[in-house]
């Protein structure tokens, strides 16, 4: 008697496939997991018109996967943010459909840089989103990082909701530091330079050794026109800089790209 081949429909691709899958699509993830960018940055990034890196760049926005933020340098612009933590989910779900042992193992202790890394974070003020970022990273990793933060117009103090927003959400007590202006720091070598500011961005100077530079397009808590909301703005920035402080941590982990010696 011939044997009887059993079939049974396949199921469709999890969305985070379909979406991830398209070669455009994944070279526009993989530029904003680097940064945070603007449409016409994108659209060197990966030689393509600009309407068709924004057709795509509005799929993965409805999907969740991307967000986005007005600047606040030109209001004209955009900035386009990955959202890995959505992303993460997306390739769980994925490993999960395609087999039971895919399901994702524990979470692995952060890792540790495998050397002493210099980090600059960087705003206007350098009183609420760039202290907020130095005091994190350092609660993350300690003495296994140089971190300092500054301003390119530092205000006289640190926001009280700032210093507020460290001591009750992440008991860091912050209250005795004063905003420093970037000039000062010019001498200083970088591994890393990371703005989370746009107009700082754009007034953040060149450093010596080329460092790694890093944007987060993050909004100036401060600013808030909302009433009573104004502690409520600083905890979600700070939450917001927290997670893009834990995305940073394998980063600084990677080692430095070594120069071909010709």
């Amino acid at each position: 008697m011939p044997s009887v081949v059993q079939t049974r429909r396949v199921a469709e691709p999890p969305a985070f496939v379909r979406l991830a899958s398209h070669p455009l699509r994944w070279a526009l993830m993989s530029a904003l997991a680097e940064s945070d960018l603007r449409v016409r940055e994108l659209t060197a990034r990966v030689g393509e018109p600009q309407n068709l890196v924004s057709y795509h760049l509005r799929l993965l926005r409805d999907a969740g996967l991307v967000t986005t933020t007005r600047s606040t340098y030109d209001g004209r612009d955009t900035y386009y943010h990955l959202d890995l933590d959505r992303c993460a989910h997306g390739l769980a779900e994925t490993g999960a459909a395609l087999h039971p042992v895919l399901r994702p193992a524990p979470v692995a202790p952060a890792v540790r840089p495998p050397r002493r890394t210099a980090v600059l974070f960087v705003c206007t003020g350098n009183s609420a989103r760039s202290p907020i970022a130095e005091a994190l990273l350092r609660l993350r990793l300690g003495g296994r990082v140089t971190v300092t933060s500054a301003g390119t117009r530092p205000k006289p103090d640190l926001h009280p909701h700032a210093v507020r927003v460290l001591r009750e959400g992440f008991e860091i007590d912050v209250a005795d530091q004063r905003p420093r202006h970037l000039d000062t720091l010019a001498a200083r070598r970088f591994d890393h330079v990371i703005t989370l500011c746009d107009k700082a961005r754009e007034a953040c100077p060149e450093f010596r050794d080329d460092p790694r530079r890093t944007h987060w397009s993050v909004p100036d808590p401060a600013t808030t026109r909302v009433p009573d909301q104004g502690y409520r703005a600083f905890q979600a920035v700070a939450a917001d800089i927290d997670m893009r402080v834990r995305h940073l941590l394998p980063v600084l982990a990677d080692p430095p790209p070594q120069e071909v010696q010709p």
